[in-house]
């Protein structure tokens, strides 16, 4: 059921959470079924699948598109300041106390790669 991508991102994310939610850091997650059927299941379904094997505890929001004219104003926004099209789920976006993008990261890019960044931007030593 999960995807290469899957287990590694949401446990990294939780972890990245659990560690830094106190000094500010907020996870948004937002499923995406626009890349092979990668997330076919309903709002209920995929919310529960993450925060009960991943631990979630950040907010799992409803289904959005990514890509293309119905794609989520948040993600026409994204794309505008750090381009292109989303390649695939699990593309990261870290976004400053402002609204301010920072930086963009990868599907590939696991989270725990970008620790020193969200730290940074928490200002956390």
């Amino acid at each position: 059921m999960c995807s290469g991508l899957t287990t590694s991102n949401y446990t990294e994310l939780a972890e990245l959470y659990q560690k830094y939610k106190d000094q500010g850091l907020e996870i948004l997650a937002f499923p995406c079924n626009q890349f092979n059927g990668q997330e076919p299941g309903t709002n209920e379904e995929i919310e529960n699948f993450v925060c009960t094997r991943f631990k979630a505890e950040y907010p799992i929001f409803s289904k959005v598109d990514v890509n293309g004219s119905d794609a989520a104003p948040l993600y026409k926004y994204l794309k505008s300041v750090k381009g292109d099209e989303i390649e695939w789920n699990f593309g990261k976006f870290l976004v400053d106390k402002d609204g301010k993008l920072v930086e963009r990261y990868a599907p590939t890019t696991t989270p725990l790669t970008f620790e020193n960044d969200i730290k940074k931007v928490l200002g956390v030593a």
